[in-house]
């Protein structure tokens, strides 16, 4: 296969940024697409060229058809996707194909096997990877799923058959809350995803959620990268996610990685994606989902394994063998990712828009900045309120935690509402620094995250209510000894 020369990036943001670098570090020319809210983009500044995408914000990032003839149209060889929008669709991969484009991501087929919950969660049993009981197939049928939940038996969960990101999923805790949860799964699923299935399976109170991030080439080689622990969520949606997990036992860490390697390998994978699992008390494991696509997170392990992630990505699209062994990945420190995003957490996360005022970044050594936000950048309501990705990164957990607290007090955003106040808060917690945590964490500790968030914020206004007197005194003294 030849090597790719010219890469259209079919996202946006901070993402869209990263795989620009990617890019022009392996010699490659990018192309930026922008929608007409985006127009002040960074990652549109900063690629070789620029296109705009006419249409609704949201839907032009999905009208894959356009993509892939303005692609054509550049000189494209490849499109990379990055996450979210087109990044989990199996027809516009088929299309890249078709179309003579390279698509930089997994095959089509994998891609589809894993949209559907479903289909992957039996291919995965099959091949003997433990999974949750429930049901083998989606269903539409509200009696039938209130007949599956008792027979399972209580707690359950409603998934979204078709979806990912937390919705379309609500937990039901007994028989008389089920109607009204699974009402409120289908509707959400309908609304995010364009099918109302769901699928229910037994519910694991209190476990870690532990992924695996896994790299494979078209020759058979699949090798893991380590795992992450994304259990600090909020709503089934991640917060903080931390390379490696603080906590998991070395023995479960060997086996849940050889698990999902295994897997990949038999089910002839080919580029990135992250095998995610629930890991319970009992230290037992049970595979929930496969992302077939660079996540979020991904700068955790990076980090942790000097591996570059996208630059890999592009290199298998291009055909080329793993550069390296399982052997010889070396993991080293502990990483800690902070999702800053624009919202209110203590008004239940209303999303925050408008424009960034003043916009001071953390850095120093060990700190990595993932974000294409900055003085004067409007937040618009169209899309993610994610508007950073903090990464921290230390010798040992306790070095980690202490960077993340200096790091997150260096950060500040105006204009804007944002969650920084919340992980200055998280950081602090006795818990968190102990690394004790599980998915019910964030839930628990909420309030009184937002009491101490309000003390904060009550004395920071004081401070800065202060300094500002003290200025107006000064100027106002120098004004009165002049005269």
């Amino acid at each position: 296969m030849k090597k790719i020369s010219k890469v259209l990036v079919a996202n946006r943001g901070e993402i869209a940024l990263r795989i620009i670098r990617a890019c022009k570090e392996l010699g490659i020319k990018s192309v930026a697409i922008f929608s007409e809210v985006d127009i002040e983009g960074i990652w549109v500044k900063k690629a070789d060229e620029c296109y705009p995408i006419t249409g609704d914000p949201l839907q032009a990032y999905l009208n894959y058809e356009r993509i892939i003839s303005l692609a054509i149209k550049a000189g494209c060889d490849a499109i990379h996707p990055g996450y979210g929008f087109l990044s989990e669709n199996a027809e516009f991969a088929e299309a890249c194909g078709k179309n003579g484009v390279i698509f930089i991501g997994p095959k089509p087929e994998h891609i589809a096997l894993f949209g559907d919950k479903m289909a992957s969660k039996v291919a995965m049993k099959k091949i003997g990877v433990p999974v949750l009981e429930g049901t083998d197939e989606p269903i539409l049928d509200k009696n039938e799923g209130a007949k599956i939940a008792k027979e399972i038996g209580f707690p359950v969960i409603i998934k979204a058959a078709f979806g990912g990101g937390g919705r379309g999923m609500r937990i039901v805790k007994s028989a008389k809350a089920f109607d009204e949860m699974f009402d409120s799964a289908t509707n959400e699923a309908k609304k995010y995803f364009g099918k109302e299935e769901v699928f229910i399976e037994k519910y694991v109170e209190n476990p870690r959620h532990i992924e695996i991030q896994i790299i494979a080439d078209k020759y058979g080689n699949v090798l893991h990268l380590g795992e992450r622990d994304c259990s600090i969520q909020r709503r089934h949606q991640k917060v903080i996610e931390i390379a490696p997990s603080p906590l998991l036992k070395e023995q479960t860490r060997k086996e849940i990685c050889r698990v999902a390697t295994k897997a990949m390998f038999r089910l002839g994978y080919e580029s990135v994606g992250t095998v995610e699992f629930l890991v319970d008390e009992e230290e037992n494991i049970y595979f929930i989902e496969m992302n077939t696509r660079v996540q979020v997170e991904h700068p955790v392990t990076e980090i942790i394994t000097g591996v570059d992630i996208i630059q890999r990505m592009i290199e298998i699209a291009e055909g080329d063998k793993l550069k390296f062994l399982q052997e010889e990945i070396r993991f080293r420190g502990y990483a800690i990712e902070f999702r800053i995003n624009a919202e209110n957490p203590q008004n239940n996360f209303f999303p925050s828009t408008g424009t960034i005022t003043n916009y001071l970044t953390p850095g120093g050594p060990g700190v990595r900045l993932d974000s294409s936000a900055y003085s004067g950048y409007t937040i618009v309501p169209n899309y993610d309120s994610m508007v950073a990705k903090l990464i921290v990164w230390a010798l040992d957990w306790e070095g980690a935690v202490k960077k993340a607290s200096r790091a997150l007090d260096e950060f500040y955003i105006d204009g804007v509402i944002t969650n920084i106040t919340l992980h200055r808060e998280i950081v602090k917690d006795a818990d968190f620094m102990a690394g004790r945590f599980n998915t019910s964490y964030l839930d628990k500790k909420m309030e009184l995250f937002n009491l101490q968030a309000t003390r904060s914020i009550e004395k920071e206004e004081e401070k800065i209510s202060f300094i500002t007197n003290l200025i107006n005194k000064i100027k106002s003294h120098k004004l009165s000894v002049r005269h």
